[in-house]
Formats: C-alpha cells, structure tokens, sequence
C-alpha cells in the first residue's frame, strides 16, 4: 500500500549487550518498533522476531499454529550447528510436538514436582553449605563460577539423574562445546556424540541393575519396552544439560547483579526472607536466554496484528518481554521488592521449564546462604575484566572473581 513503510529486519542472532543485564538493544529498538519484527536470520532466510509479552504468551500457548518440531521447513535455527544438533533428536521432548511431547515428558515430570522438589530442599541445603565450605578452604580469592555456581546445580542434577559426579568435567567440557557459537560444525558434533555415548553407557548399565535413581527408572521403561534406548539416552542429556547450565548463569549473574546494586544486596543480607522474590526478580532481570523460544508456524495465524504464515519461523525473544512495563513498571530497574509478576525466565505453555521448581529452590537457598557465609563477597577484580558469555546460546560468566 502507497505511504506504508515496512521496517528493515534486525538481524538474529545479535548477541551482544549494551548493559550486560539488558537484552540486546538490537531486539529493544525492534520492540520499541511493535511486538512483531521481521528479522533476517544467520542464512539470510527471514523469519518473525516476537517481543510483546502478550504475544509471545499467545505464540507458546498455541500448539495448533505454532510447532517447536525442528524437522519442519522454516524452522527458525540459530545456527547451522544448532540445526544438526536439533534434528538430531539430542534435546529429546524440549523440540517436539505433542503426543510425542507429552508422552516423553510425563515419564519424567514426577521427579520435578513441587512436592518432589520441597522433599530435596535439605539435601540442596547440604550442597551448598559443602560448596561454600570447599570455596573458604580454598581461600580467597576464588572464581564464583568453578567453585560454587557450577558446583552446587551440577551436583544436584548429578544425584537426581545418578550421573557419578566424579564426571563433571567431562559433561560440563561437552556442554561447553554444544552451547557456544564459536565451535565448528566437527566440534559440535563430536562433543554432541561423546556426551552421547556416555548418556547411553548410563542408561545400559542401569538396565542390569537394580537402580532408583532417574535414570536407572528410564533404563527399567526400556527393559520393558516403554522407551527406546535412543529417546531415553536423548532425555538423559535434555536433563543433564538443562539441569545445571542455565541454573549456574542464573546463579553467577545474579550474584554479580547484586554486588552492583549495593541497595538491594544489603535489603537481601538484612532480610534472607525475601529470597523467593529477589530471585523472581534477578531471573526476569539478569536474562539468561540469548535465543529466545523457537517455533514454526504451521497455520497462518494473527499475532499483534502481524499475519504470521503458515512455514514462517518465529522466535519469541523471552528477556525483551520481561522489560515489559506495563507488568513490571521501570522494568529496567532492579527492585527485589518487586511484587510479583509472570516472568517468562522459564518460558509459557506446555514447554514451561520441567525444572523450573527445581532451579527456583537452588536460587533461594544458594543466594541467601552465600551472603550469610560471606556477608564481605565483592568482585576481585574491576567489573570491566568480567568475561560474559555472549556467544553462548545460553547466558552467563566465563569466570567470577570474588573476595571475602
């Protein structure tokens, strides 16, 4: 139509940060723009950038125009190494559609309940109280990240699944590899393939013995013929890698967010009961999803007055709508008294985070125990050495130097 100007697509993915807690100003200029972009993707291939909070709800609650099935044309990767990682089944239940989905996800989502979850609050406690106490030994100063943010998810994710915990080095290595842009396709899929293997080397051992842990069940449903060995190796490293990465980036970046925001740091050391919010409110802050939530649509669909068609990909960028002001109000300011609201940290719909109640638990009882060990932490170094991982799919700290 004559006088109407459609707006240059952004390009995806734009990684980089201007404050390193905001999600990138690339995708905050689209939002400013209207809840609906059209971005440019890594292959030149188009696709639709979705930033209002409404919208991305509307997106990830409708599983009949919208599918997270990476084997469907238009399906919007980030990169050609994700896309062979993808279809290769490796995140098992997290990119299908239902029954498929539901039928994976229920033989697991029992060990993730509230209830579950509140019955292992003591054993977290105990972690983190042996974390804290190995990062003292050690002395000052120490690196947040090698001796506390990854060590207190990874051990229990390692008890929950059965992975020996002697192994870390190696599935952490691995994940490493899987979740940056900077590996080649080789390495990629040569991290991929090992950490693999070790999976199923796990699931067969556990089908000759008698094993309650969770993976130990998994092998027992493929001895019976419920599973294959394939899915059940396939959600065995869905629930390795999920269970630590993104738990240690919430824990490493809300740290460093409340040693820069001084205020808010001394409101949680005078009153450890505000825990429950203030990690509400560094997850919707700090941002740890660098990709968004991916999907495809599969029928023309209206999306804040976008026509989203049927083969388009749509990548729905979770920490744009997290800024949103008309939920949070000065969305951009840390308040850890912020009353609360549905962050989408965890995402919407039936791909909700499977172990969003657990990383929760591990977030309010590691932040509060840590400054009460520590009530003197600060940063070892200038804020400006910080390494973040903004080629990471996933965000967070390289290294997080600390003193007490």
């Amino acid at each position: 139509m004559a006088g109407v100007v459609e707006p240059e697509p952004v390009g995806y993915p734009a990684t980089a940060r201007g404050c390193p807690f905001d999600p990138s100003p690339v995708y905050r200029e689209a939002a400013r723009a209207g809840p609906v972009s059209p971005v440019t993707r890594w292959d030149g291939s188009q696709a639709w950038l979705v930033t209002g909070l409404a919208e991305i709800r509307t997106v990830l609650q409708d599983n009949e125009s919208f599918s997270s099935d990476p084997g469907r044309p238009g399906f919007p990767f980030v990169s050609a190494d994700l896309r062979e990682f993808l279809t290769s089944g490796a995140m098992s239940f997290l990119f299908m559609d239902d029954p498929g989905h539901a039928r994976l996800r229920g033989m697991v989502a029992g060990d993730f309940t509230a209830r579950r979850v509140k019955a292992m609050r003591p054993r977290i406690e105990r972690i983190v109280a042996e974390a804290l106490d190995e990062m003292v030994a050690q002395g000052a100063p120490a690196d947040l990240i090698a001796s506390f943010a990854l060590v207190v998810p990874s051990r229990v994710i390692c008890e929950l699944l059965g992975v020996p915990y002697g192994d870390r080095a190696f599935f952490q290595r691995q994940t490493d590899i899987m979740c940056s842009n900077l590996s080649g396709p080789e390495q990629s899929g040569a991290a991929m393939m090992a950490l693999s293997h070790y999976m199923a080397g796990i699931i067969g051992q556990g089908m000759h013995e008698s094993d309650d842990s969770l993976l130990g069940r998994l092998a027992a449903r493929v001895t019976r013929g419920e599973l294959t060995t394939v899915e059940a190796t396939a959600m065995s490293m869905l629930l390795m890698l999920a269970g630590y990465e993104t738990t240690a980036g919430a824990i490493g970046l809300g740290v460093l967010a409340l040693l820069q925001h001084p205020r808010q740091l001394a409101l949680l050391k005078a009153d450890p009961a505000l825990a429950k919010g203030a990690v509400e409110e560094l997850l919707r802050y700090v941002g740890v999803s660098q990709v968004g939530s991916l999907r495809v649509a599969v029928a023309d669909t209206l999306v804040g007055g976008t026509l989203l068609a049927a083969g388009q990909g749509v990548i729905c960028m979770l920490p744009v709508a997290d800024r949103d002001e008309e939920l949070f109000p000065d969305a951009d300011r840390l308040d850890i008294t912020r009353p609360p609201g549905q962050n989408l940290a965890f995402s919407y719909g039936v791909h909700h985070c499977l172990g969003a109640e657990l990383a929760r638990a591990e977030l309010q009882i590691a932040l509060p125990a840590l400054l009460r060990r520590l009530p003197a932490l600060r940063l070892a170094v200038p804020a400006d050495q910080i390494r973040y991982k903004y080629e990471g799919d996933l965000y967070g700290l390289h290294e997080l130097p600390v003193a007490w």
